[in-house]
């Protein structure tokens, strides 16, 4: 099965608080998942490294491995260094990147190609990106007085 994903990062601030989403179609570019999740304070390249892996964990535990992956992203820093077309320089950014090529390796096939922002796909997972950032900050302003503050959420279809 042919199996797409869309992946987007954010961070308010560099570094800021920071979320990643994704979305998962299939083949008929039905939606099968769509997930946004709270990374803490890290940076956009940060965010976008951890959409990539949260939703290639997602497929395989979901769809197994047996599957074509075509994985676009509008990080084109992500994407070109995953390619092994920019050097990855920053330690933690590394092993992400291993992690994520590790992953890509056990599927039939994992192809990862950058999109601009104006894609329809990638623009929707931005906007929720948006929509839960603001959310929190929301909450953070009315609950400034409460510590604990919700840092996953996760979106239904």
């Amino acid at each position: 099965m042919d199996i797409y994903i869309y992946t987007d990062g954010a961070s308010r601030g560099n570094p800021g608080k920071s979320a990643s989403g994704y979305l998962i179609l299939d083949s008929s570019n039905k939606p099968l998942i769509k997930e946004v999740f709270y990374n803490g304070r890290k940076t956009n390249n940060f965010a976008e490294y951890m959409a990539i892996i949260a939703a290639l964990e997602k497929v395989a535990k979901l769809y197994g491995y047996e599957n074509n992956v075509i994985l676009t992203s509008d990080s084109e820093v992500a994407v070109k260094q995953i390619n092994g077309l920019y050097k990855v320089k920053e330690k933690h950014l590394k092993e992400l990147n291993k992690r994520v090529i590790e992953l890509a390796s056990k599927f039939k096939s994992c192809k990862f190609q950058n999109a601009k922002r104006e894609n329809k796909y990638i623009a929707m997972v931005d906007r929720e990106l948006n929509k839960f950032l603001d959310k929190m900050e929301d909450n953070i302003l009315k609950n400034k007085n409460k510590s604990n503050i919700n840092k996953q959420s996760k979106l239904s279809l």
